[in-house]
Parts: structure tokens; C-alpha cells; sequence
């Protein structure tokens, strides 16, 4: 009877000095108001709140720089072209004319002269960019039937090219 007497009072120091030990997890009213170190959501209210466009970082692109003709402007791609000679209305708000020296890019500004160069015979036309697209994965630039006709590019629909700015 002794030894379970002292092995109760152990148990019981034991849970006494653990207990002790242990913090407490109660959250008092105070430890859930921000601190003066703390950002609070109503310190920076963000773009939609300032009417200030947000900050975006966009990564700078070098363009290909081939050796200079009179006239370049030093940008220059490659790429698979294609034509078309169905439409209404360009993006730049033009009637469409299959006859004419005309081509679609995605970025180029509307009326930039562009040179497209067939890499396969060599065969170039001077076009002029009234339009957007191509829309289709993997082109670089869709050119009217006529330009596609001067390219030598309608019977296979598409063909590598090169491009280059010109003034």
C-alpha cells in the first residue's frame, strides 16, 4: 500500500510539473489586433482602390538583327506563313482586297511595311500589315492571296519565311 501511495504522489508531481510547463492557449482580445509592425489590408488599399494601374513586369524582347538593306529597321523573324483570301473587314476597319499587297500580324502597328521573303526560293513581296492574326499556333503572319500568289506559297497554303520591317 506504501508503494502505490508513492507512485500516486510521482504520477501527481509529474503531472503538476508537465502542466506547469505547458502554455496557456487562451487569445486575449488584444493579441488579435494588428500591430503598429503589422500591414493592415486598409494601409494599402491596391490598384482597384488608387484607380493606378498595377505594376506589371514584362520581359524585354531583343529582335533578331540581320545585316542591314537600306531601308531596314533591324526587326526581323522567321516563321510558317499563310494566306487568305476570304474576308469582310480588316481590324484597321479597311474592305478586305485579295488583289492587294496587304498581310495580318499579331503586334506590328497597323500600316508597317513589311518584307516577306519565301526562305525556300527566295522570292519576296513588300506588304502592307491592315490586319490581326494569324490566330493559328505556330504562324507568323498571314499575307492576302495576291502577296501569297508573289510568294509562290498558294499551291502549298503555307511555306517558311522571313521577316523584316522596312521604312
Amino acid at each position: 500500500m506504501f508503494r502505490n501511495s508513492v507512485r500516486l504522489i510521482g504520477v501527481a508531481l509529474t503531472a503538476g510539473a508537465l502542466g506547469a510547463c505547458a502554455q496557456s492557449s487562451v487569445v486575449t482580445k488584444s493579441e488579435l489586433r494588428p500591430s503598429a509592425r503589422q500591414a493592415h489590408i486598409d494601409d494599402n488599399p491596391g490598384p482597384a482602390a488608387t484607380g493606378k494601374p498595377a505594376a506589371v513586369k514584362t520581359a524585354k524582347r531583343t529582335p533578331f538583327r540581320p545585316a542591314k538593306r537600306p531601308g531596314d529597321t533591324g526587326f526581323a523573324s522567321s516563321g510558317i506563313a499563310s494566306f487568305y483570301s476570304e474576308g469582310q473587314q480588316t481590324a484597321n476597319g479597311e474592305q478586305f482586297n485579295p488583289g492587294a499587297l496587304t498581310a495580318a500580324h499579331r503586334t506590328l502597328p497597323f500600316g508597317t511595311k513589311l518584307r516577306v521573303t519565301n526562305i525556300a526560293t527566295g522570292r519576296s513581296v513588300t506588304v502592307r500589315v491592315n490586319d490581326r492574326g494569324p490566330f493559328v499556333p505556330g504562324r507568323v503572319v498571314d499575307v492576302s492571296y495576291s502577296a501569297a500568289e508573289s510568294l509562290g506559297i498558294v499551291g502549298r497554303g503555307v511555306a517558311k519565311v522571313k521577316l523584316d520591317v522596312v521604312h
